[in-house]
């Protein structure tokens, strides 16, 4: 065994640079797999961060009686009821709630900054009709200004709360000046600008008002409208499954609770889907990497007839020689698989590094990369190592 190791490792560091260029191929596919395998444990615990940070705690309700009501028979008022924010946010584990619908204008009634111009260039923004609690359960950044509250939805103030984006385009650059936007003819004082929203991001493009404010001007909404609930971390299910009858115990069947996601098995099929992709391309690359060994051992067995001829001319038998070569592709594949496996721990810390993750990575795949790489070397040397063996030695010497 030790004269075969011996003469193996200096048939590989006969020439070093082709060596080098033949185990290139088990580098990249163990260095891809082991790097693949991080990031998508590394990433998975950063999942479950992010759905517990805002999926984990949102709870939408949506008004269904006009499909849950008898046939021909439409409903005369919304499902929600006057004080549904109450209702929601005196369940345990409530943060904030709202009620929300699109309103819809008359034909003929636009947003416009002044009476007398036209609505600036774009798509035409639409009015939100939304309870205090809505915004708020939005999680919403103000550039600037504040939020409309219970006392301005009591009072059916003309206030209204817009996007950056849309406070640009209706030329509001301060709310100094108490600036002021029109919709149709009905004048209403900008009292927020929002710059961001966790949820609900289409109110960024929205221009939102009271609900009330709303009802007066334009009637009860004729259309669903729809409440968004945010809850402390772990309570949502629990929340999901008692705001339909807090909100009308007689006629839960009226409202559509949809839960957040279960964050393991949301973040199971993300991470699935990721490391599946990956892993086809860590694959590929082993395939290459076994290609490569296989090629460069048997153009070296063919280079090599005459030193395989007098060996056997010499006694060397079949097997010390298949031995010989099938030991020399599979030093390669274990080196292959230790750099491999060096450069994907890296490539895991230092993405890690640059996202501010936690790195993480499995001891298995660690232990277990090196062997995929002697596994591709034997495998990739298994041609070749029989040609060398059946190789005649007259036939090698003549040559």
């Amino acid at each position: 065994m030790r004269d075969l190791l011996t003469e193996a490792l200096a048939g590989v560091l006969q020439r070093p640079a082709r060596s080098a260029l033949t185990a290139l191929g088990t580098v990249l596919g163990v260095g891809a797999t082991v790097a693949v395998l991080g990031l998508t444990a590394s990433a998975s615990s950063r999942i479950d961060d992010r759905f517990n940070a805002l999926t984990a705690t949102e709870v939408t309700v949506a008004d269904v009686s006009g499909e849950t009501a008898t046939e021909g028979v439409a409903p005369t008022a919304p499902a929600f009821p006057d004080d549904a924010q109450a209702r929601v946010e005196r369940l345990n584990g409530v943060t904030h709630a709202g009620v929300h619908w699109p309103v819809p204008l008359p034909d003929g009634t636009s947003v416009r900054p002044t009476p007398a111009r036209t609505t600036p260039p774009g798509d035409e923004p639409r009015v939100v009709a939304a309870s205090p609690g809505t915004l708020r359960a939005a999680d919403v950044i103000l550039a600037q200004g504040r939020l409309f509250d219970a006392w301005h939805a009591e009072q059916r103030q003309h206030v209204a709360v817009v996007g950056s984006g849309l406070a640009a385009r209706l030329g509001i650059t301060t709310l100094a000046t108490q600036p002021a936007l029109f919709i149709g003819d009905e004048a209403f004082t900008v009292v927020g600008v929002v710059d961001d929203a966790a949820r609900k991001a289409d109110l960024l493009l929205s221009v939102v008002v009271p609900h009330t404010t709303a009802e007066r001007l334009w009637g009860v909404p004729g259309v669903p409208a729809e409440m968004l609930i945010a809850t402390r971390l772990g309570a949502a299910r629990q929340v999901a499954t008692e705001a339909a009858v807090a909100l009308d115990p007689t006629h839960p069947e009226h409202f559509r609770v949809t839960p957040p996601p279960d964050p393991s098995t949301l973040r199971g099929t993300v991470t699935d889907d990721l490391r599946d992709l990956f892993l086809i391309l860590a694959a590929a690359c082993l395939v290459i990497g076994v290609a490569g060994i296989s090629n460069t051992t048997l153009v070296a067995v063919l280079e090599r007839a005459g030193e395989i001829g007098l060996r056997r001319a010499l006694g060397a038998q079949r097997r010390y020689v298949t031995g010989q070569f099938l030991a020399e592709s599979a030093i390669l594949g274990t080196l292959g698989g230790l750099v491999g496996t060096s450069i994907g721990a890296l490539i895991v810390i230092g993405v890690a590094l640059v996202r501010d993750w936690t790195p993480v990575l499995h001891p298995e795949v660690v232990a277990l990369a090196p062997c995929t790489g002697l596994a591709t070397g034997l495998l990739a040397g298994v041609y070749p190592a029989w040609r060398a063996g059946r190789v005649q030695p007259d036939e090698a010497l003549r040559r």
